[in-house]
């Protein structure tokens, strides 16, 4: 009896990156399930950021704790990611992660961001500045309804 060949689909769809992600979330899985602090864990994931990663994702950790201080905070395929409940309302994709120019702040469709019949969902941030901090702000307590 002849063997089929077998090809692995997922070498050639996904990139080095997304599957990075992708084992990244399987351990987050693992990790979920002992009693270790989720903060620990994102506080963890930005002290490994640099540059304007590092400075945008612990400017938003900072003004989630001041906004919206009843969110709880977990890593989501490696990134910095806020939730209501068990709920993720918005997350931090560092530029480095998929070699991009900017950071995202993207917001998962729990978020409160509607607005009529189109409205962005994701927003590139390049570099934290007051400008930013303020439009940061006024999105993340629209996101959970404040």
């Amino acid at each position: 009896m002849a063997t089929k060949k077998r090809t692995d689909a997922a070498a050639d769809t996904f990139s080095a990156e997304e599957k990075a992600a992708m084992k990244e979330r399987a351990s987050e899985l693992k990790r979920s399930r002992s009693t270790k602090d989720p903060e620990a864990d994102v506080l963890a994931k930005i002290a490994e950021m640099e540059g304007d990663d590092k400075a945008i994702a612990e400017s938003l950790h900072a003004l989630v704790k001041e906004v919206a201080p009843d969110m709880g905070c977990k890593t989501w395929y490696g990134f910095p990611a806020y939730m209501m409940g068990k709920e993720i309302v918005f997350f931090f994709q560092p530029a480095k992660k998929f070699g991009t120019r900017y950071g995202t702040l993207g917001f998962n469709d729990s978020a409160k961001l509607d607005d009529g019949d189109i409205w962005p969902s994701a927003f590139a941030i390049p570099a934290w500045t007051a400008q930013v901090e303020k439009r940061v702000s006024d999105l993340i307590k629209r996101a959970v309804g404040a």
